[in-house]
């Protein structure tokens, strides 16, 4: 079940092993923060991470930022004490890597009601495997019913490319289909999807085109590895101004006396459907919870 409208445009990770990148995490303009037990924790860190993760978000200070824990996978040594420890953490999700099926969120979600977490805690779901790219639709579903709060997909394109064997090439060209098959999923029932990494943090152009094609993609955001990403990312996942502009015309337009009840009406000599109201209103709803949570793009 999905959520209120909110900015996820800018998704940072940050190591859960280090404490002052926590630290230093409650000052930079993302919208959402990973705090990492996973990929960035060696084994013999995992438990001391956890525990650096869990103190910091209990302790707060992040703001409107939305806080979200990556555990490791339940199936592992540290996963079921991940889940028990973040579900008490006051954090606003959990992220669930190397999703593949339906069957491993409803037990994540099981697990999460077992060690008395709260209804409103959100599940994240990274899709980083050929199947769980093959399962998105079923994965997705989760979110039409009542006992999966699943409310976002994350993008694991490097560990995509690796499942695959396929080659990095600047334009994505391998996994465009797979990426847009995950937007439709996503889409299909109302869940927000965060497109993936781009690894070379020092090439802001390169970074730039990767992020102009995620919108395009229908992307609501990018993870980042880096906050000199943050810039560039929020710019272009903001609604311009005159974007916003015209979506508040069309709705204005709407709510016309004379076009109560029409599915198409005429502004400033456009045609404009019902449609192009609903993109307005999410639009309009995106721009609004950037300014009331602060993060503007810089």
């Amino acid at each position: 079940m999905t959520g209120s409208i909110r900015a996820r445009r800018s998704v940072l990770y940050m190591p859960g092993i280090n404490q002052r990148a926590l630290e230093k995490a409650k000052s930079l303009a993302a919208d959402s923060l990973i705090l990492d037990l996973e990929d960035s924790v060696a084994p013999d860190s995992k438990a001391a991470a956890r525990d650096l993760v869990c103190d910091a978000v209990k302790a707060g200070g992040y703001g409107g930022r939305e806080v979200i824990i990556r555990i490791n996978g339940l199936e592992t040594d540290w996963g079921g004490d991940d889940l028990a420890a973040a579900a008490l953490s006051g954090a606003d999700g959990i992220l669930i890597p190397k999703v593949g099926s339906a069957e491993a969120l409803k037990s994540v979600a099981a697990a999460l009601k077992a060690a008395n977490a709260p209804d409103t805690m959100q599940i994240w779901a990274m899709l980083e495997t050929p199947d769980g790219i093959l399962n998105a639709k079923e994965i997705s579903a989760l979110a039409a019913g009542a006992d999966v709060n699943l409310t976002c997909l994350i993008m694991g394109t490097n560990d995509l490319l690796k499942e695959t064997r396929t080659l990095f090439v600047p334009d994505r060209f391998p996994v465009l289909a797979w990426l847009s098959m995950a937007v439709l999923a996503a889409r299909a029932y109302g869940l927000d999807i965060i497109d993936g990494v781009y690894n070379n943090f020092s090439d802001q152009e390169g970074l730039r085109a990767e992020c102009e094609q995620g919108r395009a993609l229908g992307f609501d955001g990018k993870t980042l590895i880096h906050p000199a990403q943050l810039a560039i990312c929020n710019e272009i996942f903001t609604p311009s101004d005159e974007e916003v502009s015209w979506s508040r015309k069309i709705l204005a337009a709407f709510e016309e006396p004379e076009n109560a009840g029409k599915g198409v009406i005429t502004v400033d000599g456009q045609m404009v459907e019902l449609l192009h109201a609903k993109i307005a209103e999410r639009t309009v709803a995106i721009a609004e919870a950037i300014e009331t949570s602060g993060q503007a793009a810089a």
